[in-house]
C-alpha cells in the first residue's frame, strides 16, 4: 500500500473521529438544553390531551398527529431560524425575550391556579379576555388550530431556553443542537400524549377480556385500574404542569434580574439556599436546588398574580380595540 494512500486513510480516520466527537458534543448539548426546558415540556404534555376530549376514539391519534406536525413546523421552520438569527445578530435580546416568555409562563400558571381556586372568577376573567376567532370549518380543525397556537407559545419558550443554555459555538453546531432538541421534545411530548389518550381504550380492552386464564384475570384487574385511575393521573399531570410553568417562569425572571437588575437579588437567593443546605449536609445539593426552586415558584406565582389584572383590564381591552381596526375585525 502506498504511503499516500496510508496518509489519506489516516486523514479520513482523523476526520471521522472529529465528526464523531462533534456529534457526541451536539447530543450532549441537546440533552442538557432539553433538561433546561423540562418544565415547559411537562406543561405541554399536560395540556394537549384536553384537545382530544369529546372526539371518537378512532380520531384521537389523528388529532394528536396533526398537532405534533404543526408543533414541529413551528419549531423547525419559524422559531429555530428566528432564535438563531437573534442569537447571531442581536444576542442581547435573548435574555429580555426569555424574561417576557417567563412572565407569560407565570401568567398562564397563575391563571390555572386562579381557575382551580375561584372557578366563578376565572369565568369572568375569560369573558373579559374574549374568545379567539378561528377560521375553521369543523370542530376538529378548530381544536387543532387552538392547540397549535398554544404549542407555538410554549415552543417559542423551549427554543429560547435551548438557545440560552448553549455554550458559544459555531452557527451550524447550534443549529444542529436546536433541531435535535426540537425533534426530540416533539417526539417525547406527543408520544407521551398519544399513550395517555389511548390508555383508557387499552384499559377497556384488557378489562373486557373474558378469557379464563390467570394472565387474563390479572389483565382485567390492571385494565379496570387503568380506566379508573386515568382521571386522577390527568389531574396530577395537570397540577405538575402548572407548578412547572410557575417554577420555570419565576426562575427565568430571577436569572434575568441577575443580569439586568440589582446583583443582590441573585446573591440573596443563593445565600438562602446555601444556609438551608448547610442544615442537611448529606443532601446539600438537593436541598439547595429545592430551596432555589421554591423561591422561583413563589416569585413566579407573585408575578403571575400581578399579571392577571394587567392582562384583564389593560392588555385584553387594548387588543380588542386593535382587532376592531383590522380588516374584517369585529365592530
Amino acid at each position: 500500500m502506498s504511503v499516500g494512500l496510508i496518509a489519506l486513510l489516516d486523514d479520513l480516520a482523523t476526520i471521522a473521529k472529529a465528526a464523531a466527537a462533534s456529534l457526541d458534543d451536539v447530543a450532549s448539548q441537546a440533552a442538557k438544553a432539553g433538561v433546561k426546558a423540562a418544565g415547559v415540556v411537562i406543561d405541554d404534555a399536560a395540556v394537549t390531551p384536553s384537545y382530544v376530549i369529546g372526539f371518537a376514539a378512532k380520531r384521537e391519534l389523528t388529532i394528536v398527529g396533526r398537532i405534533a406536525a404543526g408543533s414541529l413546523r413551528n419549531k423547525l421552520l419559524i422559531l429555530m431560524p428566528a432564535a438563531l438569527a437573534l442569537g447571531y445578530f442581536l444576542p442581547r435580546t435573548i435574555t429580555p425575550l426569555l424574561m417576557i416568555g417567563g412572565v407569560y409562563l407565570c401568567y398562564e400558571g397563575a391563571e390555572k391556579v386562579f381557575e382551580s381556586v375561584m372557578p366563578h372568577g376565572a369565568l369572568q376573567h375569560e369573558a373579559q379576555l374574549g374568545t379567539i376567532s378561528l377560521s375553521a370549518t369543523t370542530l376538529e380543525d378548530e381544536r387543532v388550530a387552538s392547540a397549535i397556537k398554544t404549542d407555538f407559545i410554549l415552543s417559542a419558550e423551549i427554543m429560547a431556553i435551548t438557545l440560552a443554555a448553549l455554550p458559544a459555538g459555531g452557527f451550524l453546531t447550534r443549529g444542529l443542537v436546536m433541531a435535535l432538541v426540537a425533534i426530540g421534545i416533539t417526539v417525547v411530548v406527543y408520544g407521551a400524549v398519544a399513550l395517555i389518550v389511548k390508555a383508557d381504550d387499552f384499559g377497556t380492552t384488557l378489562a373486557n377480556n373474558d378469557s379464563a386464564s390467570v394472565l387474563a384475570g390479572i389483565g382485567r384487574v390492571f385494565g379496570r385500574g387503568l380506566v379508573r385511575g386515568m382521571p386522577a393521573f390527568l389531574a396530577i399531570l395537570s397540577a405538575v404542569g402548572t407548578a412547572a410553568m410557575i417554577w420555570v417562569g419565576g426562575g427565568i425572571v430571577l436569572h434575568g434580574l441577575e443580569a439586568y437588575g440589582p446583583a443582590s437579588i441573585g446573591s440573596t437567593v443563593h445565600a438562602a439556599a446555601e444556609t438551608v443546605a448547610h442544615l442537611l449536609p448529606s443532601a446539600a445539593k438537593v436541598v439547595e436546588w429545592a430551596v432555589e426552586a421554591a423561591i422561583a415558584g413563589v416569585m413566579g406565582l407573585l408575578i403571575g398574580a400581578a399579571t392577571i389584572p394587567i392582562v384583564g383590564y389593560a392588555l385584553a381591552p387594548a387588543w380588542k380595540k386593535v382587532r376592531r381596526l383590522l380588516p374584517g375585525g369585529q365592530k
